[in-house]
């Protein structure tokens, strides 16, 4: 899937930001920027930041002292975090072509975005270029689909009135969960891995209908949707996650992910 196929209007990128953050990504920043050891007087790259939250998170460590930039080659979703921290540094450029000098940046980081890049292996030496000599690369991605035991049922809906094509939009998300291959990515990027840390959250979302809307409204999936197949998946993804509805209603879909730390071989000169 190509960087460019995921392009979303600045109103979904809001839905990104009101739904999606603190439902998910909210809950995935704090551990991978302590993952990354961010301290004050660093300078941090966001690489594929969407709407900002892992360089907000970065910036609250550094706590006025050092250099927070998150770049994005989507436009909505910086339109969002220029909104959201104006007082930040943003970027509008392409992961496999970072528009920085080499050992720029202290800590490098890139949540739950190297999977939309169409290559990989490319970002990752771009991310460990511009990383400081003995500085970190610390990226988050989430575990295959098969690990994915709450998803199962809403992709099976998608597929039923979209057809695979669709599926595919929104199954990009788990292409690089395997551990082992992602490792190895990192250290034919030049890197040296020193820690692996899979853990298991909750994406929450206050009911059903909040996260139907959100999964399909804050992607290009509802672009690629008819208002009847969109009011198909609807309704049949509200029986098909039933058993994650909590007594009051809300949502609770446990979702696994791997964070994966690593640091530049070379040293000054």
């Amino acid at each position: 899937m190509a960087s460019d196929d995921f392009q979303v209007s600045v109103d979904a990128a809001e839905v990104y930001e009101a739904q999606f953050v603190p439902a998910l990504f909210g809950r995935w920043a704090p551990h991978l920027v302590r993952a990354a050891g961010v301290r004050p007087g660093q300078s941090v790259l966001d690489v594929a930041c969407g709407t900002g939250v892992v360089a907000r998170e970065a910036a609250r460590l550094l706590q006025g002292r050092g250099r927070v930039v998150g770049l994005d080659v989507n436009t909505g979703m910086l339109a969002v975090a220029r909104r959201v921290s104006p007082d930040l540094e943003w970027v509008e450029a392409d992961a496999v072509a970072l528009p920085f000098p080499d050992l720029s940046f202290d800590v490098v980081l890139c949540q739950a975005g190297l999977m939309f890049v169409p290559d990989p292996g490319r970002a990752l030496r771009e991310m460990a270029r511009v990383a400081a000599p003995e500085g970190t690369v610390a990226v988050q991605v989430w575990d295959e689909l098969r690990a994915q035991t709450a998803w199962a049922p809403f992709y099976e809906v998608v597929a039923r009135h979209a057809g695979s094509a669709a599926v595919d939009v929104i199954s990009t998300y788990w292409r690089l969960g395997d551990l082992t291959e992602l490792t190895e990515g990192l250290v034919a990027a030049g890197l040296r891995v020193v820690d692996t840390l899979t853990r298991t959250d909750t994406a929450a979302f206050p009911s059903l209908d909040e996260f139907i809307a959100t999964e399909v409204d804050g992607t290009p999936l509802r672009q690629r949707l008819s208002d009847d197949a969109y009011a198909r998946i609807f309704e049949d993804t509200r029986e098909a996650l039933q058993p994650f509805r909590t007594a009051d209603g809300r949502l609770e879909l446990p979702m696994r992910g791997h964070i994966i730390t690593a640091r530049t071989e070379r040293g000054p000169g």
